[in-house]
Parts: structure tokens; C-alpha cells; sequence
């Protein structure tokens, strides 16, 4: 790494600041002691940057890890007193998963998952856990199961809320926001002094406000608990989704931070870097841990330059642990509870589901995802956002659709006709392009509909097949291919391809029994050229 300058010495620090309240903030989430975010948080800043490349990513546990984590310990029947090594068995599990899918170099399936499915997810989430946090502002408690179930219940908790707390709560949220329009001030950790020092002063214990209580600090080895074969399964068929979020929001972040700066990142690189960086956390017994938005936007408005921010963060982080944790223990929980609730804030806005539906592209696909976190939870939520991700993919894929194209002027541009009145089409020719790559799901459908808009014009001698959308071909696709090719020499019209891939014309070769791959061109213009040499002078005059 580069010399450490003033810049990451001052951007580390105020990093800190905002890492210890949402540590423990994230730590209340998954049902843990606060200890095993901030060494999640300790053990993330000082190994990503070796590994990784983003000066402005700190790795630290996060609210939607710490959702998921939450719901796998819930279903999982055991002790208390076992959920922390449950929780390092878990966080485990995630580092090896990545440093498998780093070996793998599967960096590239994070495009698998789309922005809108984040968002639906996010929003979900947010909500989620938002209203699990209200009851410790309001001092109400809540019991209820399902989302709307518990939404009620809240709203039923009003008369028994307990003011004091709420105002704590209030207060604190509102000095928040109020601090976002300064990204250089560190504003978790000015409330968090603030409310240590408004416990103090204004004796908020004595009016029933709740406090966070004795911070254990101690490293020690955890006991495991005696799990099966089938119980290890289970939780590492947990773990895969949590291995999924934890990448799709780093990579998010990492990436829009790097796109920003004009830097330059590897996925698969990242994932080692976060493959380290958990089983290290699972060592220490910490949580799941990524490079939040909230703490990377924080990195980038302090000045970050490069990776010795994360280290300096982790200083800090280890300073307060060992001096300030008595002080944290003052914290009211209604301000710990308003930090939550801030930083999952801008999940909340509608700006970008609003974009989605003057697009008209993908709203449903958000909404479902945001549905299913509510409805299902977020772990099952998780996983159909995964599933509609992909059929969103698959629709569009599979959705049979083929432009017909003609010549601008002169030229030798050829476009859809139908969106270019100045497009003409040659004589004769009717020249055809699938506006998706040709696979098993589409293949059959699509040449069909070229078929039948050939057969559909009397004066066709020729059909030329542009398939530049299509890089390699599968064997559904392919043999679909050469019964297009043969249904289209009984009824006396020639096939040629354009823009044919190298991977499409050697698997054309190698399947034999066919001059298709022979009948190919590297341009439309090239394949007209080729078809009119074939064809009577008089039938390709204009």
C-alpha cells in the first residue's frame, strides 16, 4: 500500500465514529452482544485492504448480513447461550464460500442479480428491520410474528408507549438527519456523545430510558455446539444467500465508489478480500461482514486516499473498545435504536422505483422483491428477489422477437425497418435479426417467427440471418439452426448468416452434414453482396 497521509489519519477516525454506534446497532439485529459486531468490524478494516483494492471500502458488519444472520439463528433450535458460535460457524462458512468463488473467478455472476432486485430487497429490508427498532424508541414492547402482524401490534402499543424514551428516540433521529447535510462530521458518533452525555446530565435511567448496558470485550474461544450433518447442511444452504447479499451490496459499493474516481477494481479479486475478511470475523467470533454504503460513503466524504483509512478505522475502533467502552455502556437504546433507523434511511427513498416506473422496465421485479421480504421474511425474501432476478433475465431471453432489416440509402448500415421509415429492403432478400441470443429456451420460437415472415412474403428468394446477438450456440439452438436451414432449401429459398461468432461457425463445422457455417459473412452488407451473386441479374435489379 501507498505511505499513509494526513487525509486517511483524519478520514479513518471519523469512520470509527460512525462504526461503533452502527456496530452495535447491528449487533442488536442478529441477537448478539455488541462485542461480535465490533470485532467483525476490527477484523474486516485490517484484512480487506490487504487483499482489496478500494481505498474508500470498510468492511464491517452490515444491517441486511445482520437481518439474514438473525433469521438463520432463529430457525435454528439451540441454546442462547450457542448462538455466537453458531453465528462464527455461519460467518465461517460465508469466508470459505467466497474464497471458493474467488478460485472459481465467479466475480461476474454478481450481474446476476439486478440493481432493481437490490433496491426491492433493500427497501424490504429497511422496512423490516425499521419497525423492529420502533418499539425500543417508543419503550412499548412488541410481540407478534409476520410483518403485518407486527405493524399492527405497534400501532396497537400506543397507549403504553413510554414518553421519555420516545423523545430520547426522537431527538436523536432528528439531530441525524440534520447532520447528513455535513458528510465531513461524523454524525453517529456526535449523537452517540451526545446521548452518553444526556444520560448522565439529565439522569434518563432514572426516568426509565433503557440503556445498552456492560459491553463484554473479552476474547475468548467459542464453545461449539454439537451439530449433525444434516444441521452443518442446513446452515450452509443459509449461508449461500447471505453469501449473495453480502457481495451484491459490496460489490455495489465498492464498484459505484470506483466508478466515481475513475479507479479500477477485479471482482474476483474483492472476493478473496472478503473471503479473508470473514473467517478472520468468524475467528474472533464476529459477524458477517462487507463494505456497507453507509460507512463507504462516509470513508469517500472524509477524504479517504487510499487503504490505510480501513487500518486507521480499526485503530480507532480498538481504542474505544478499550477505553470507552464503559461510557457506551450509558448509551440510551432509544439513540442506538435512531441510528439504526437513520442509516437505513435512504432505502426508503422512492426516487428510484419512481425512475423504474417512467422507464416502464422492472418495476414489478422491484416491488416483488420488496413483497417478499415483507410477506416471507428476509431470508426467504432473499431468495425469491435471487429467483426474480432470473426470471426477469429469462423473460426477456426467452420473449421471441426478430426485426426485419433494410439499407439507409448508400449506406452499408442496416436497420429494423420498423423504426426507420427510411430503411429500404433489398429486392428478394429478406434479411432477419433475433434481438436476443438464440438458446434452447428461445431458439425453436424465434426461428419460427422468421420463418414465418419469409413464407409470408410471396417475392422472398433469399433469407439472410443476422445473429450477432449470439456469441456461442447451444445444442437445442444449434440444431434448431439446421432445421431452419433445411426447412428453408424445401421451400427453394437460400440461407446465408451474417456476423456469425467464431464459436458459432466452428460448432457449425464440427456438426457436419451442412455448408451452413461455409454460407456465412462477417457483415449484413457482405451477406447481401454474397446472395445477389447467387441469384439472376434480373431478380436483384430495382
Amino acid at each position: 500500500m501507498p505511505a499513509m497521509r494526513l487525509h486517511d489519519l483524519v478520514a479513518g477516525l471519523c469512520v470509527a465514529g460512525l462504526m461503533l454506534p452502527e456496530a452495535v446497532a447491528y449487533a442488536g439485529i442478529a441477537g448478539l452482544a455488541p462485542q461480535h459486531a465490533i470485532f467483525a468490524g476490527i477484523a474486516g478494516c485490517l484484512i480487506y485492504p490487504l487483499v482489496g483494492r478500494s481505498r474508500f471500502a470498510i468492511v464491517s458488519a452490515t444491517s441486511s448480513s445482520a437481518a439474514i444472520l438473525a433469521a438463520t439463528l432463529a430457525v435454528m433450535p439451540l441454546a442462547a447461550s450457542e448462538r455466537a458460535a453458531l453465528a462464527a460457524i455461519i460467518v465461517g462458512m460465508a469466508g470459505l464460500l467466497f474464497l471458493a468463488a474467488a478460485m472459481a473467478r465467479l466475480g461476474g455472476l454478481t450481474g446476476f442479480i439486478s440493481r432493481p432486485v437490490l433496491r426491492g430487497f433493500a427497501l424490504g429490508t429497511a422496512i423490516t428491520i425499521i419497525l423492529h427498532q420502533l418499539p425500543i424508541v417508543t419503550g412499548a414492547p412488541v410481540q407478534a410474528t409476520g410483518t403485518l402482524d407486527y405493524a399492527r401490534a405497534l400501532a396497537g402499543s400506543v397507549p403504553h408507549w413510554h414518553w421519555p424514551s420516545l423523545l430520547t428516540g426522537m431527538a436523536a433521529l432528528g439531530a441525524l438527519l440534520a447532520l447528513r447535510r455535513y458528510p465531513a462530521i461524523p454524525g453517529a458518533f456526535v449523537v452517540l456523545v451526545i446521548g452518553i452525555a444526556a444520560a448522565r446530565w439529565l439522569d434518563l435511567p432514572a426516568q426509565g430510558v433503557a440503556a445498552v448496558g456492560t459491553v463484554d470485550t473479552a476474547l475468548a474461544w467459542p464453545t461449539l455446539p454439537a451439530l449433525g450433518w444434516n444441521d452443518l447442511s442446513r446452515l450452509a444452504q443459509f449461508a449461500v444467500p447471505l453469501v449473495l447479499i453480502l457481495f451484491a451490496e459490496s460489490w455495489g459499493t465498492i464498484r459505484s465508489l470506483a466508478l466515481r474516481h475513475g479507479e479500477t477494481i477485479d471482482a474476483n479479486r474483492e472476493l478473496a478480500a472478503l473471503g479473508g475478511a470473514n473467517l478472520v470475523s468468524a475467528l474472533v467470533q464476529g459477524m458477517p461482514v462487507g463494505a456497507g454504503f453507509s460507512a463507504g460513503s462516509a470513508s469517500e466524504a472524509a477524504g479517504a486516499v487510499s487503504r490505510w483509512t480501513s487500518v486507521v478505522a480499526a485503530s480507532g475502533l480498538i481504542l474505544m473498545l478499550l477505553f470507552a467502552m464503559p461510557l457506551v455502556a450509558q448509551l440510551p437504546e432509544p439513540v442506538l435504536a435512531a441510528v439504526v433507523i437513520a442509516a437505513l434511511a435512504h432505502a426508503l427513498d422512492p426516487a428510484p422505483f419512481l425512475r423504474l416506473w417512467r422507464l416502464d422496465r422492472d418495476q414489478f421485479v422491484a416491488i416483488g422483491a420488496a413483497a417478499g421480504v415483507l410477506a416471507l421474511g428476509v431470508l426467504n425474501g432473499m431468495l425469491l428477489a435471487i429467483g426474480l432476478s432470473l426470471a426477469a433475465l429469462l423473460q426477456r431471453l426467452a420473449t421471441p422477437r426478430v426485426a426485419r432489416l433494410g439499407r439507409l440509402g448508400e449506406s452499408h448500415d442496416y436497420v429494423d425497418i420498423a423504426r426507420h421509415s427510411d430503411a429500404v429492403a433489398p429486392p428478394q432478400i429478406a434479411i432477419w435479426r433475433p434481438t436476443a441470443p438464440l438458446f434452447f429456451a428461445n431458439a425453436e420460437r424465434m426461428l419460427g417467427l422468421v420463418a414465418a415472415g419469409t413464407r409470408g412474403d410471396p417475392t422472398i428468394r433469399a433469407v439472410i440471418l443476422s445473429l450477432e446477438e449470439s456469441y456461442d450456440l447451444d445444442s437445442t439452438a444449434l440444431e434448431a439452426l439446421l432445421e431452419f436451414d433445411s426447412a428453408m432449401a424445401q421451400a427453394g429459398l437460400r440461407v446465408q448468416l451474417a456476423r456469425l461468432h467464431d464459436l458459432a461457425r466452428d460448432l457449425l463445422a464440427a456438426a457436419g452434414g451442412t455448408d451452413l457455417d461455409t454460407r456465412s459473412s462477417y457483415s449484413v452488407d457482405d451477406a447481401v453482396t454474397a446472395v445477389k451473386a447467387t441469384m439472376p441479374a434480373q431478380e436483384t435489379s430495382r
